[in-house]
């Protein structure tokens, strides 16, 4: 099914639709600041064990992210930080970030990897926040990459109508949320000190 919601305005009855097949367990693909990208609910295990059939990785090993409304929703899921990393972090969200941080024991027990990591991210992004909040707790996300093995350029698919044909047999609904971008999510490591850039992508920190 492929959904067509505003980006800016979304419309609440459309958000209420998406969020009924997260609550049901499905896997939804969805725009955010950077690329498309898989989600689900992090309470759902077959639905994260979904996602990772369709990227082909183990839980365990996958590099998967919490998709936050705010700062204060990212410290129910990490262990306390600095307050050095409180302040990188509020100046850079929401916004195209990706923040590896400890996790709790919040963590579902399929997600808690050897390192006890955990990514993440608060797009800036009204569907999104939309989405996060009506679920009450953060989505599970991982970005999508092209299935189309005859393109070699395009790493990233950003047309709403081509990603639905390439996926539309493996989830359960794909949201229209206009062209999305082609640079993944900078990805800073915080549980070193100082901060580690792990992928230098859409957004610029200074640190």
């Amino acid at each position: 099914m492929l959904l067509e919601i505003h980006p800016d305005n979304p419309q609440a009855r459309k958000i209420e639709q998406v969020l009924k097949v997260l609550k049901n367990g499905g896997v939804i693909i969805y725009p955010t600041d950077t690329v498309y990208g898989l989600g689900c609910d992090i309470t759902q295990p077959r639905a994260i064990e979904r996602i990772c059939r369709i990227k082909g990785i183990q839980p365990k090993k996958a590099n998967l992210s919490f998709i936050c409304a705010d700062l204060s929703d990212i410290s129910n899921y990490c262990r306390p930080y600095s307050t050095s990393i409180y302040k990188l972090m509020k100046s850079a969200l929401p916004g195209p970030f990706t923040f590896i941080l400890e996790g709790n024991s919040s963590l579902p027990k399929l997600l808690k990897n050897r390192k006890k990591t955990l990514g993440v991210r608060v797009p800036n992004s009204p569907i999104v926040r939309d989405l996060v909040l009506g679920l009450g707790q953060p989505l599970l996300s991982s970005s999508i990459k092209n299935l189309d093995e005859e393109d070699e350029i395009r790493e990233y698919p950003t047309d709403p109508y081509e990603i639905h044909e390439q996926y539309e047999h493996l989830v359960d609904l794909v949201i229209d949320g206009g062209i999305g971008g082609h640079q993944p999510s900078t990805v800073v490591d915080c549980t070193q000190n100082p901060p580690e850039l792990i992928r230098q992508g859409l957004g610029k920190l200074n640190f």
